[in-house]
């Protein structure tokens, strides 16, 4: 691409750079600032910032007592745009690689497909299954922390459904397989809004599960962590695991309803 004298492309406009200059000079530490501010903060002269910001207060952007200038609720929609042309693992894989550096352990988004969860999103840390997971991988709902907050998700009817259909077999020695049981642990995990399986799905292997709703609330996603059961007790992971995951997932039904607008 050429360049300017300058150093910006020729097919640069420069007052729609300096425009989203100046919109991004607001911040939490300077929500609300005086003309001179933003020109200091831009690197703008004050007549071009004078310019810029009546420009975008005319077209409801920014707003102004006569002395300071602040931002207003419509600089929102620059970003539902972008939102709103994504999917759930887009929307998703940014804030699981958030989760999965403050925790140090491996995080996933899955979907319930019949009896099954199928994996849309994934950040690995490291294998810890004999199977390598990645997008598109299957397991049984039943004996998974997603498929579990998946499952109790559901209403009883569509819920029985599913449990008729699943083969509830002993994965491992540890592997849930009675029905009462089943349904007494999904009224739990929707009680408590989340799940932890421990070594149910595969020996040496912990995960803990939280739903992603949608704008009425339904569970339409779980995303989870899985661990090696060698590091602690279940508690322990529990009590380490479970505040970040929840928050992870708040953040991502948050995104999400925002992409639906």
């Amino acid at each position: 691409m050429a360049i300017t004298d300058e150093g910006r492309p020729v097919a640069s406009v420069q007052s729609l750079q300096r425009g989203l200059t100046v919109i991004r000079a607001f911040d939490a530490e300077h929500a609300r600032m005086t003309l001179s501010e933003v020109a200091k903060q831009t690197g703008l002269t004050r007549a071009t910032a004078r310019r810029f910001l009546h420009t975008l207060v005319d077209l409801g952007y920014t707003d102004t007592d006569g002395r300071e200038f602040w931002l207003r609720p419509r600089v929102l929609e620059l970003g539902y745009a972008y939102l709103s042309s994504i999917s759930l693992p887009e929307i998703a894989t940014p804030h699981l690689k958030k989760l999965t550096d403050q925790v140090n352990e491996s995080s996933s988004v899955s979907v319930l497909d019949g009896t099954e969860i199928v994996y849309v999103a994934r950040v690995p840390t490291r294998r810890l299954m004999t199977v390598a997971i990645s997008v598109g991988t299957r397991f049984p709902a039943y004996a998974t922390s997603m498929g579990r907050v998946l499952l109790a998700g559901l209403d009883r009817a569509e819920r029985s459904r599913v449990l008729d259909d699943s083969e509830l077999q002993a994965l491992t020695p540890s592997t849930t397989t009675s029905r009462a049981r089943l349904d007494e642990i999904l009224d739990a995990v929707a009680a408590d809004g989340f799940a932890l399986v421990d070594q149910e799905l595969e020996v040496g292997l912990r995960s803990i599960a939280a739903p992603i709703r949608d704008a009425h609330g339904t569970v339409i996603a779980a995303a989870n962590i899985s661990m090696s059961a060698t590091q602690g007790t279940a508690d322990e992971a529990r009590d380490r695991l479970v505040p970040p995951l929840l928050e992870t997932t708040a953040q991502i039904g948050r995104d999400l309803r925002v992409s639906a607008r």
